[in-house]
């Protein structure tokens, strides 16, 4: 029989030098550089890959079986949930691309005058469309695909703050994001704590809804900006015959709401813009793709929309190789035991609960795995205590919808940040992953929310139909 190699444990995992710190040491190198660059004002995500590409090469001289660590970083960049997301950013910068160029976000600021509808009220109905879209679709990153095109060029015509405003449409989407019963993390949270699925989305309202009161407030008191409208200015007089090109995001938005693929949703609003966009006289056929022979090129609406989802894509790629040598080592298990031992109150159970999932949510970067990393152990620790199958699951919800869309690291931050590139011509700037973020009043809301529960102890005792363990199955 052959044995387990001295560089694997005999359970397959990967061994490091150093231990646990040396599996941890490449993905604490990244945050570094992130934050770094992050506070120095450096950028966009591609400013990031030359942190990533060195944290990957600090994982393989730490790694004692080298080849081990090639095949799972490799093996975790070629994931189907990768290679979905380097697929949709790809076909969101094309529709982006095809929806600005189109004439829309004139007309929407056309509409947005006619409306008496700027500043301050811009950026709240902004959170308040995004909010609505993705709590009817269930998909946080969709939302910002679809809504940020229209609504982020648009702020400029209405006097909107730049960063106010996409802080609101990461915020909108955060909020479909936590309460939605078809998103992967209210679906990951119930299931995994034997919650119906009903009671969970009603009872975590006592969370939603008064971070969203507060964001609401600060967008429209304090989102207002003064741009000027450089892209009624390039587009001739403003109208509504843009307008038209909203059957665009509509029809992608009713096939998410119809429980379609993402990439088929993007796919055929792609095919749906064309069609109208030519057919409107938007655009032709050159603007969309032209060969220019003699200099050996190709240019083209379409090239410069894939363009721009090129960053991102490579990003996610990279993060998600990473992510897979980290998981490769056992750190996220051994870290959730230890958490959870030691409590002896129901309180210092929900801080272990709420500490636990932070950490697994930063070092997975994704919110549905950390909840599913966690959930067992939350289950058990939350049953021993008396705490209910929804208190539990609003517990590693709500935690997961805050940093994932607040920290220059996290996959929504940097799309949100990608999807403002380009747009300059509109009078608006391109922001990076730390603007995002910071300005995100409903993750930075609900995150204050959740802290104040746990400390006061404020919706404890919850209850489900079936009374004590909160509807568990």
């Amino acid at each position: 029989m052959n044995k387990p190699s001295s560089n694997t444990a005999a359970d397959g995992l990967l061994r490091f030098w150093g231990g646990s710190f040396g599996a941890v040491l490449p993905f604490a190198f990244f945050l570094f550089g992130v934050i770094t660059l992050g506070l120095s004002g450096a950028p966009v995500e591609t400013g990031f890959w030359p942190v990533l590409l060195a944290a990957l090469m600090l994982g393989l001289l730490l790694a004692r079986d080298r080849h081990a660590y090639s095949e799972a970083i490799l093996a975790g960049m070629s994931r189907p949930l990768v290679m979905v997301m380097v697929m949709a950013w790809l076909l969101a910068g094309v529709l982006g691309t095809l929806l600005a160029e189109s004439g829309l976000v004139q007309s929407l600021v056309w509409l947005g005058h006619a409306t008496d509808v700027s500043g301050g009220g811009y950026v709240a109905a902004a959170f308040l469309i995004t909010a609505l879209v993705s709590t009817a679709t269930g998909t946080s990153l969709g939302t910002i695909l679809v809504c940020s095109p229209l609504l982020y060029p648009g702020g400029a015509g209405m006097g909107a703050d730049p960063a106010m405003l996409m802080g609101a449409i990461i915020g909108g989407a955060t909020f479909g994001d936590n309460v939605s019963p078809v998103s992967d993390t209210t679906i990951a949270s119930a299931n995994t704590q034997g919650a119906d699925m009903g009671g969970v989305v009603r009872s975590r309202m006592r969370y939603a809804l008064p971070a969203a009161a507060i964001s609401l407030l600060v967008f429209g008191v304090f989102g207002g900006g003064t741009l000027d409208p450089v892209g009624l200015a390039d587009g001739g007089e403003a109208g509504p015959g843009g307008l038209v090109m909203l059957a665009v995001p509509a029809l992608v938005i009713v096939l998410l709401l119809r429980r379609r693929h993402l990439i088929e949703g993007l796919m055929m609003g792609i095919l749906a813009a064309v069609v109208v966009g030519l057919a409107t006289g938007q655009f032709s056929w050159n603007e969309l793709f032209f060969v220019d022979r003699a200099q050996y090129s190709a240019s083209g609406l379409i090239l410069e929309g894939m363009q721009r989802g090129v960053g991102v894509s490579i990003f996610t790629v990279l993060l998600m190789g990473l992510v897979a040598g980290l998981e490769g080592a056992g750190v996220v298990e051994r870290m959730v035991g230890a958490a959870t031992r030691g409590a002896t109150t129901p309180a210092q159970a929900e801080w272990r609960i709420f500490a636990t999932v932070s950490a697994a949510v930063i070092l997975t970067t994704h919110a549905a795995v950390a909840i599913l990393s966690v959930g067992e152990l939350t289950r058990d620790a939350g049953r021993k205590f008396g705490l209910s199958a929804y208190r539990r699951a609003n517990l590693l919800d709500v935690t997961v919808c805050t940093y994932p869309f607040l920290f220059p690291f996290f996959i929504p931050t940097i799309l949100a940040s990608s999807t403002t590139a380009g747009l300059e011509a509109f009078g608006v700037p391109r922001l990076s992953a730390w603007a995002v973020g910071l300005h995100n009043v409903h993750s930075w809301a609900l995150l204050l929310v959740l802290l104040l529960a746990v400390a006061t102890g404020w919706g404890r005792g919850e209850q489900g139909p079936d009374g004590e363990g909160g509807g568990e199955r």
